[in-house]
């Protein structure tokens, strides 16, 4: 029973007590896959990916250094393996081949190859805040931090970075920048790369140029942005900061599409469905939220007891609610449409500068009549 309730989940977080969640959006159900009576603060779970491309297990990164895999078949972890060496708590985690691939914040890249000893060890520079692997060429990987802005590594040569970004020019009152980079993604069938900054700004890099500084940079709100994800067409990107706001922003134009409420925390992640128009978000406040990313429509908003670190969208598609007649979300319209109010809207008088203009001269006309048919005053 436990495997096929593992298997019909379709968002799996981790949590800052170590306890790995699986929820079935639909029937709004979550199941936790840790023993509860053995959590400490060194399980914490801070990093988290598909150990295959089925998505049949996955890997989570503890604090204390070690890489748990769980199988969703069995319903159960099934390996524990010591990843340990550097200082902080994992940035990143990856496959490539038969090879693990981890990243801690003290900025040590680590290729783990399997059944051998043989590691291949990167220094990518220290205060490391992400370290995001390219989903089509999978032997690179980008990483940026604090004060150490975007890398890009090819890990079959991996002496030094292929891309090496600058940062932007001083500011108005020639003051340098500031660089914190919280996130990094890549950008579908482009050699352009993304990133979102501690300081709202949110960037694109085009490694195939000679030009090293953005060719776009966005600034939204005014918090640090904390996580981000490509939507469906690459064309655009969902962004969370640190006081609840998430966006989407265009990145062609460089406008901000629509805003998304209703949290109450720091986003720490987000993901966005790879064929449908959904988009999952944790953050502090303990819910998991599915939004549909075109109308902004809260699809679902579930709490999970545990303040949440990470998450991984199944790339399986599925129904938001679990009913016979329920609206698959690629089926869905752009907005929720309420068949009454349409109605009433239909049969108001449509309101124009001309129509407001000859309402204000009858009005006046009649007061003239009325001011002429008063009798004078005693």
């Amino acid at each position: 029973m436990a495997a096929s309730t593992s298997m019909m989940n379709n968002v799996w977080l981790g949590s800052e007590t170590g306890i790995l969640k699986g929820v079935n959006v639909g029937k709004k159900t979550a199941t936790n896959y840790s023993d509860l009576k053995t959590l400490d603060k060194e399980q914490e779970i801070s990093a988290m990916c598909w150990a295959t491309e089925e998505e049949q297990m996955l890997l989570t990164g503890l604090r204390n250094g070690t890489v748990k895999t769980f199988d969703l078949e069995k319903g159960e972890f099934t390996e524990t393996r010591d990843c340990s060496g550097g200082e902080g708590v994992f940035r990143g985690l990856a496959t490539w081949d038969d090879s693990l691939i981890t990243c801690v914040e003290s900025g040590l890249l680590k290729v783990w190859k399997e059944d051998t000893e043989e590691q291949t060890e990167i220094n990518v520079g220290a205060n490391i805040r992400k370290m995001r692997q390219n989903p089509v060429k999978r032997n690179v990987v980008a990483t940026g931090g604090m004060e150490n802005d975007m890398k890009v590594w090819d890990l079959e040569d991996p002496e030094k970075p292929v891309f090496r970004a600058k940062n932007v020019r001083n500011d108005f009152l020639e003051l340098r920048v500031p660089v914190c980079v919280n996130d990094i993604s890549f950008i579908p069938e482009s050699s352009k790369i993304v990133t979102c900054t501690g300081h709202h700004h949110l960037r694109v890099y085009d490694p195939s140029t000679p030009r090293r500084r953005p060719v776009m940079s966005v600034e939204f709100d005014e918090y640090p942005l904390m996580s981000m994800s490509i939507a469906p067409g690459g064309n655009s990107v969902v962004v969370g900061n640190t006081h609840g706001k998430m966006a989407h922003i265009d990145l062609r134009k460089g406008q901000v599409l629509r805003v998304y409420k209703g949290f109450a925390g720091s986003i720490r992640s987000i993901q966005c469905h790879p064929t449908l128009p959904l988009v999952a978000s944790c953050s502090l406040d303990r819910f998991l939220r599915i939004h549909h990313i075109p109308s902004g429509t809260l699809e679902n908003k579930i709490y999970l007891k545990s303040r949440l670190n990470c998450l991984l969208f199944s790339s399986a598609s599925f129904d938001t609610v679990d009913t016979e007649g329920g609206v698959k979300a690629n089926e869905r319209p752009v907005g929720p449409v309420d068949e009454e109010a349409e109605s009433i809207w239909k049969q108001m008088e449509e309101i124009t500068e001309e129509s407001t203009q000859a309402k204000r001269k009858v009005n006046a006309e009649t007061k003239t009549a009325v001011k002429r048919k008063a009798p004078p005053e005693t």
